[in-house]
């Protein structure tokens, strides 16, 4: 099959045939339809995290299963699903809580099922590897999806909506009512702004370095937009009559974000990280200020989520024209065409582009 090969950070990805080993026990093998394209993937594929390499990135991915390992159950050949990052063993205390995304073992030894033309492994980036005509993954990951949902729409379910919303609605567990900003109107950020609307808050800030960008926000339901400067944190002040806000999304991975952030914060209320900057990145806080203010600072992993209860929701959502999702797809692109696709990302014009594969069932 034919996938984008990452050999070098920070080159273009190569089109390469790689082989695909067959699933094994509690795995499953999926024809790709869609793959949206992720910030997380391009800052892998720059070195922003490490890794090894070469490598096959890729993980906001929907297609039709193709074949079963062994043990796997609820799902058959030919039906479609969403394919997830979210890995996990269900047994261990965070899964046994509730929390998959904090897995203790979705990290642990999965021997890649690729592999180079010349028999080279090729590391399975995110366990997902969805740049690719076909995944291997675990059972865990996939998710089965209606036939109403058109794939290219339902793969940005995997991680921009889910983050997004999540991070809203699971990691803040805001109120009906409440009062917030995010900052970054990019492909997360509107559906965290998405997430805001669902769960009722009463004002939401969008905070962007551009007025197109805060325009779009207003269209997913932003009430205010604020540019970002020096002066934005002020701004959002003085629109609450300086109180501040409830809870501060930031869904951008700038550390001067994340800086700023508490500033806009009111007594009690949050700050969430969202975007995740490269390692090594440092931000400084007042410790005092925060405990005498009762605020906190909260890590959002792809939003917390539990893709078995949350994806079925958040379509019921779409169903309902309450979320968008084909208004989030800046553009349509094939494999061919994917560094194109990740530059008009990576300079943030994008709310999410996705690769296409017109072969898939």
């Amino acid at each position: 099959m034919r996938a984008a090969v990452c050999r070098t950070f920070g080159q273009p990805l190569g089109i390469e045939a790689v082989r695909l080993a067959a699933p094994g026990p509690n795995q499953v093998e999926v024809r790709v339809a869609a793959c949206a394209i992720c910030h997380s993937d391009i800052a892998y594929a720059e070195g922003a995290w490490g890794g090894d390499l070469p490598a096959v990135y890729g993980h906001e991915a929907a297609g039709r299963v193709t074949a079963l390992g062994p043990g796997v159950t609820g799902l058959a050949p030919g039906d479609r699903v969403l394919v997830t990052l979210i890995r996990s063993c269900g047994a261990c205390p965070a899964c046994g809580s509730g929390a998959p995304t904090s897995c203790d073992h979705a990290w642990d030894a999965f021997p890649s099922p690729l592999s180079a033309a010349d028999g080279t492994i090729l590391k399975h980036g995110m366990n997902t590897g969805a740049f690719a005509e076909s995944v291997v993954v675990d059972r865990s990951q996939c998710v089965p999806l209606p036939d109403d949902l058109p794939l290219d729409q339902a793969c940005l379910l995997a991680c921009g909506v889910l983050t997004g919303v999540g991070a809203v609605v699971n990691t803040a567990r805001m109120r009906p009512g409440a009062s917030v900003a995010v900052i970054g109107a990019g492909g997360v950020g509107l559906n965290a702004i998405q997430g805001a609307v669902l769960g009722g808050a009463a004002r939401i800030i969008a905070v962007d370095l551009t007025p197109e960008k805060l325009e779009t926000a207003r269209e997913f339901g932003a009430t205010q937009g604020v540019l970002a400067g020096p002066e934005a944190a002020a701004a959002v002040r003085a629109a609450t009559a300086g109180r501040g806000l409830d809870h501060v999304f930031v869904a951008v991975a700038a550390p001067k974000a994340l800086a700023d952030a508490p500033a806009m914060l009111a007594a009690g209320g949050s700050v969430v990280v969202v975007g995740m900057p490269a390692n090594g990145t440092s931000v400084g806080y007042d410790p005092s200020s925060l405990a005498a203010m009762n605020q906190s600072i909260l890590g959002s992993r792809m939003g917390q989520s539990v893709p078995a209860r949350d994806i079925p929701w958040l379509i019921e959502h779409w169903r309902a024209g309450r979320l968008k999702l084909a208004e989030l797809i800046s553009g349509r692109y094939p494999l061919e065409r994917i560094n194109e696709a990740i530059a008009a990302t990576r300079s943030g014009a994008a709310r999410r582009n996705v690769i296409v594969f017109e072969d898939a069932p």
